[in-house]
Order: structure tokens, then C-alpha cells, then sequence
């Protein structure tokens, strides 16, 4: 209510209804503001340095031009007329080191010169793109979401990110070209505003060095999670893949990789790598900021014995505790219109269900991302900036936007669940 209806910032109605919280649950006064100090201390200090290098990692993508490589890659691959499945290819690996709304700022501009180019409908072609974005923004770490619940599930992080793209494969295609095909006959007149100013081709990296530079936390990850099973690792050996396979030590790597490959080998001295991080920084500060204050949200409820009450209260009801996930986060996501908030506020709620034990935390990692995307509609930024950008109308916007991302939702639910039967 405090962010919907008073128009609040979200952090500071984190901070107001966790300090409240605490006083009505029963926290003495003096101990309140220690138990959201904590939960906002425990929850930044485990992902700050993901979420940070993520976000100088995909704004270095972006400057650099790797971006426009990666969109020119594609469709040379596949042909004019298979230009939609090279733009889903190309929002999903961008999507994976951007943040959705630069991601959408950065690859919408593609898009329309696409159009202009082609003479596409604008919807038909865009839609794909844009889902494949929603995908990696909800399902995938290093997203600030997924990360976030990973940590406050205690999830492995690469398993997380193989089931997620285990699920997000099948939901990208139906919510995407699938879904799409419905969609040509929606008149859209993108406005030429946005219409992207390329680099040149000689400005820009090369096809391997783009892809692999921005795939490259995801090869970590995936190497690092997947390797025990392949071979018997102990010892030393051991040691050095739980290393290696930190998030934060992947984003180092990862950034580090970048900063030589797309940056210094691309004549961005570093006096301009500095102030590209820099700018990355400024973008993701609210976000830090609000994953802090769910964070703190969760220590009250925590501290307080709440959540232990909710655990057993949830436990009474015959759902399976992955549906009850996505259907609290789908309900404050409908609610409030953000998948970050509402993805960090069930995952508050649920928390208790997963630390005892009774789910599979990975998987309760994505049924909640899944929720997070229910329905987007007008209390949702990501609905506006589609509508304005496209120039459709609310009910163009509704039949379009608002529907993939419920369809996102709901696949995503019936991978989460078909991959529980599986993994148990």
C-alpha cells in the first residue's frame, strides 16, 4: 500500500513496515532497529559485489558495442526470415549481464531499426526479444532477484542457473515466437526517437569475443556446478572449483576478462572504464538498496518467530509449498507491479518453508522468480515503457505485453513443478 497507493520509495516503505513490524510482533524497541541493521548488513554483504560487477559487466557490454555485435551476429546467421528467433537469441544473452530495464532501454533501439529496415511489424518482432529479457531478469542469477533468493535460501547458485535455463528455454519459445504469431496484425508505429545510432562496423568487437565475454559468468557457473558430477573431485581439486565457482569470484573473472577484451583490446583507455563502472553503479544503487530493505523485512519477520508461524500455517494447507510460493509472489506482484519487490517479499514470507527443509530450495528460487512476472499491467513500469515505446494503445498493450509475461509465469510454474518430480 505504502509503494502503490503513497507513491512511497520502496526502500524507505521496507524500512517503515520491517521497523513497525518489528513492534507489533513483539521485538523490544531496543532491539528493533538491530534486527533490520542485520537483516540489511547479512543480506548486502553476500550480494553486493555480484550485483555491482553485474552491473558494470553489462553496461561495458553495452558501450562497447558488444550488444550491436551480438543482434548483427544473429541475424547474418539466420536470414530475414528467421530475424525473430535471432532476436530472441540475442535478448537472451544480453539479457543474462543486464538488468532488464537497461537491457529494454539498450535493445529496444535494435529493434526498431529492425523494423524500419525490414518493414516487420514491430510487435511481432519485439515481443520475442523482450520476453527472453523478462526470462534472465526473473529466472536467471546474476539477476538482483534470483540472486537475492538464492542467498536467503542458502541455493547453489549454479544449479539454480542450470534449472533456470532448463525452464526458461521452453517459456521463452510459447511466451515468445509462439505467442507472437497472434500478435502481426497489432498496428504499431515505433517512434523514430528510438531508433538506435549504431557504431560502425569497424568500432565494434568481434562475434566470438562479444558472445564469449557476455556468456562468460554463465560458462563459470555452469563448469563449476556440473564439474563434481562429471568427475570425482576431492582435495586441493575440490577446493579450487568452490572457489573458482563463487558468484562474486565468477563476476571478477568475468569482469576482469571484460575489461581487457571489450574495453582495452577496444581502445576504451581506462580513465573511460572507470567512469562506464561508474555509470553502472548510479543505474543499480536504488536496487541495492531495496534488495537491502527486504532483506531487513525478513530479519524482523525472522526474529520476531513470525515466520515459523507462517511455516506451520502454510504447512496445514494441501498445496505444495513451490504453488504457494509463486502464488504469493504473483499476487504481490499484481498488486504492486513490481517482480523484484514482490520476488524479495514472498521470498520473506516462504523463507522458513525452505530453511526446514521442506522444498527444494533452487526450485523455490524460480517458482517464486515465475510468480514475480505475473500479469504486469498498469502499475508496472515495464508495461508503460513497452506501451510508449511500441505507441500501442492500453488495450494493444494488454493483449500483448500483459499476456507474455502471465504466460512466462504460468510455464514457468509447470517447469518448476515437472522438474520437481524429477530432481526429488
Amino acid at each position: 500500500m505504502l509503494v502503490t497507493w503513497a507513491k512511497l520509495n520502496p526502500f524507505v516503505a521496507f524500512l517503515i513496515v520491517s521497523i513497525l513490524a518489528g513492534l507489533l510482533l513483539g521485538i523490544p524497541m531496543g532491539k528493533v532497529v538491530a534486527s533490520v541493521q542485520k537483516g540489511l548488513g547479512d543480506t548486502l554483504g553476500q550480494l553486493a559485489i555480484i550485483i555491482c560487477l553485474g552491473a558494470m559487466l553489462g553496461k561495458l557490454i553495452a558501450v562497447s558495442g558488444a550488444a550491436q555485435k551480438i543482434t548483427e551476429t544473429m541475424v547474418n546467421a539466420v536470414g530475414e526470415k528467421r530475424i525473430q528467433w535471432a532476436m530472441v537469441v540475442t535478448g537472451f544473452i544480453v539479457g543474462i549481464p543486464l538488468f532488464y530495464g537497461i537491457g529494454f532501454v539498450l535493445l529496444v533501439p535494435f529493434i526498431f531499426s529492425i523494423v524500419y529496415k525490414y518493414k516487420l511489424p514491430a510487435v511481432y518482432i519485439g515481443l520475442p526479444m523482450l520476453a527472453a529479457l523478462s526470462v534472465t531478469h526473473g529466472f536467471l542469477p546474476p539477476h538482483p532477484s534470483p540472486t537475492a533468493l538464492v542467498v536467503m535460501f542458502h541455493a547453489n547458485m549454479g544449479l539454480t542457473l542450470i534449472y533456470g535455463l532448463i525452464i526458461a528455454i521452453p517459456a521463452i519459445v510459447l511466451a515468445g515466437p509462439v505467442f507472437a504469431q497472434t500478435l502481426k496484425n497489432i498496428p504499431s508505429e515505433p517512434l523514430k526517437t528510438f531508433v538506435a545510432g549504431e557504431l560502425p562496423s569497424d568500432k565494434l568487437p568481434g562475434s566470438f569475443k562479444s558472445l564469449f565475454t557476455a556468456l562468460l559468468p554463465v560458462i563459470l557457473l555452469m563448469l563449476t556446478a556440473l564439474l563434481p558430477f562429471v568427475i570425482h573431485v576431492k582435495g586441493p581439486l575440490l577446493q579450487i572449483v568452490s572457489f573458482v565457482g563463487d558468484p562474486a569470484i565468477v563476476m571478477i573473472i568475468s569482469l576482469l576478462v571484460a575489461t581487457f577484451t571489450l574495453g582495452i583490446t577496444q581502445q576504451i583507455n581506462m580513465k573511460q572504464l572507470s567512469d562506464i563502472y561508474g555509470d553502472a553503479l548510479k543505474d543499480i544503487a536504488l536496487i541495492l538498496l531495496i534488495i537491502g530493505g527486504s532483506g531487513a523485512f525478513k530479519q524482523v519477520l525472522t526474529d520476531s518467530g513470525v515466520t515459523n508461524q507462517i511455516a506451520n500455517t502454510l504447512q496445514t494447507y494441501t498445496l505444495s509449498p513451490l504453488i504457494l510460493g509463486w502464488v504469493i509472489a504473483a499476487i504481490i506482484r499484481i498488486c504492486i507491479g513490481s517482480a523484484t519487490i514482490a520476488g524479495l517479499t514472498a521470498a520473506g514470507i516462504v523463507s522458513a518453508l525452505v530453511l526446514q527443509g521442506h522444498v527444494n530450495p533452487e526450485l523455490m528460487v524460480l517458482s517464486i522468480g515465475a510468480g514475480s512476472l505475473a500479469f504486469s499491467h498498469v502499475n508496472d513500469s515495464g508495461f508503460w515503457m513497452f506501451k510508449e515505446y511500441f505507441n500501442l494503445t492500453v488495450k494493444d498493450t494488454f493483449r500483448s505485453w500483459s499476456v507474455m509475461e502471465s504466460l512466462v509465469s504460468f510455464i514457468g510454474l509447470g517447469g518448476v513443478l515437472l522438474l520437481n518430480l524429477i530432481v526429488k
